[in-house]
């Protein structure tokens, strides 16, 4: 209705996208604003950006499955290491010193990227039928555990741990995205793709919250009995969460490292999974917007604590000394954790509605 953007007079109002013309003109400023900053930012800046945006891809996928669907998973950086070596795989070149077969273009690696993982996703996914809280975390934290073993023994597809080998290499139409052209340098090439890519999984993940799966997904979160009772399939929505949610680890894992060009496997431990659970709790959980403020915020916050050892010397930069930057980091991350839960549950997104709130109703307190 004219002159009340937020009274809503029908049930596809309700459920639009942008459901008021100040969101669809934020969200386009925003979205107009990111695309701008290659002009504006060093390159450095923008290969933080680029890492940023394809961890905010992994968290979305993370989000639908513990935030949307209410099923706990620690083994997140599993599915995001099943996508990378996948894409590494399949980019490389054959007849090397490790496996490859030659297939450079992204819309072909970067599909079957998420789809591996898709699949690896479906195969534990039954686990979740059975299993939930705590028992399903614990699992799910096992997968970390087995695949560092099978990714540091098997060196034919990885390298080898403290060799590696090169990640995904990004063409498109045979155009080369990992090295400067007429289009940009290296840097400012990857930071558009990622935004694309992450605005595309954005608005799906979005789509898919607001369609009949996500409300079943909702349904089996809040309380799965009572879904069942309603006729919702607990074992086919569950599966889909876990299929879902590993797709979108998957195509992270695989553009992931495409920004530093190399992939080594004591990239997957522990920390990663910590990392991305940090994510969705401070971004904001069953948010979409959440996990991208979530993955920007731990992005920015590791160069910093990666300059600790230059202003702290109790601090080293060397893994093998206690404490180091690495040490800290994962401290660091559990304290926020912590804080948010008890402070601000609603993690950043939920800050935002705070503020949002009292510019709505100022002068007045309610």
């Amino acid at each position: 209705m004219r002159g009340r953007p937020l009274l809503h007079t029908s049930y596809a109002q309700d459920m639009a996208l942008l459901d008021t013309p100040a969101k669809r003109l934020w969200a386009a400023l925003l979205v107009a604003l990111a695309f701008a900053l290659p002009v504006v930012l060093a390159d450095r800046s923008l290969e933080v950006l680029s890492g940023a945006y394809a961890l905010a891809i992994g968290a979305i996928g993370l989000n639908i499955v513990t935030g949307y669907a209410g099923q706990v998973s620690l083994g997140h950086a599993f599915f995001v290491a099943v996508g990378a070596y996948t894409a590494a795989a399949l980019s490389a070149p054959p007849g090397g010193r490790t496996l490859g077969f030659g297939l450079t273009e992204i819309w072909i690696w970067l599909p079957a990227a998420g789809l591996a993982a898709a699949a690896a996703g479906v195969l534990v996914a039954p686990l979740a039928t059975r299993l939930r809280g705590l028992y399903l975390a614990v699992v799910t934290l096992g997968l970390v555990f087995l695949g560092e073993h099978v990714f540091k023994e098997w060196k034919a597809l990885t390298g080898g741990p403290g060799v590696g080998r090169e990640a995904a290499v990004p063409r498109l139409l045979g155009y080369p995205l990992d090295q400067d052209g007429p289009l940009g340098t290296k840097e400012q090439v990857l930071y558009v793709l990622m935004l694309a890519l992450l605005v595309g999984f954005a608005v799906a993940a979005r789509n898919l919250a607001r369609s009949r799966v996500g409300r079943a997904f909702a349904a089996i979160r809040d309380r799965d009995i009572a879904a069942a009772v309603i006729g919702v399939p607990l074992t086919r929505y569950k599966v889909l969460a876990f299929g879902v949610s590993s797709f979108y680890a998957g195509c992270a894992g695989g553009l992931l490292f495409t920004v530093s060009g190399y992939v080594e496997p004591g990239s997957f431990s522990l920390l990663l999974s910590v990392q991305f659970i940090a994510m969705v709790l401070i971004g904001g959980v069953a948010t979409v917007s959440g996990s991208i403020a979530g993955a920007l915020f731990i992005s920015l916050l590791q160069p910093l604590t990666r300059t600790l050892p230059a202003l702290v010397p109790l601090v080293s930069a060397d893994t093998t000394r206690t404490p180091n930057v690495f040490q800290v980091e994962t401290v660091l991350y559990g304290l926020l954790i912590v804080l948010f839960l008890v402070f601000e549950p609603r993690g950043l997104v939920g800050l935002w509605i705070r503020v949002r709130g009292y510019w709505k109703s100022w002068p007045f307190s309610y």
